[in-house]
């Protein structure tokens, strides 16, 4: 699967080059959603995905919640597929799930910038709200 972001002002559209559509079922795309909708959680993603490893531990010393509270939101993480735990002795080692993240923005975009039929993206003719010349009804 391949994708890349192109964008155009201000606004950025996920291009997608000989993608499989739909490969996370609508279950899926919801766990993931209701996954990053907490603050929290998604802070801790943020700082996994900052780098290829982390150890729980280095999160449990950067976040001023408990580690139970960690230990939590890091299962929905599990939960949701969206980073992968695997353990050294007593320590769980954290990476985030590339290709779940890469799939889920991919579907997320076709859900909600879909091509608008008949338009180039620089033709806004026959949008609602373009501006009318002078003299036009």
């Amino acid at each position: 699967m391949s994708g890349r972001l192109s964008g155009r002002g201000e606004g950025y559209r996920l291009t997608c080059m000989n993608v499989e559509e739909n490969r996370l079922s609508p279950p899926q795309l919801l766990k993931i959603t209701k996954a990053l909708a907490d603050p929290q959680r998604f802070a801790i993603l943020e700082r996994i995905a900052a780098e290829p490893e982390v150890a729980c531990k280095q999160l449990v010393a950067e976040f001023p919640i408990t580690q139970a509270t960690i230990s939590h939101h890091l299962k929905e993480l599990v939960a949701a597929d969206l980073i992968a735990s695997r353990r050294i002795g007593q320590c769980a080692m954290l990476s985030r799930r590339e290709d779940i993240l890469s799939d889920y923005l991919m579907q997320l975009s076709g859900k909600l910038l879909p091509p608008i039929n008949g338009q180039s993206d620089t033709d806004h003719s026959g949008d609602a709200c373009s501006e009318k010349q002078p003299g036009e009804r």
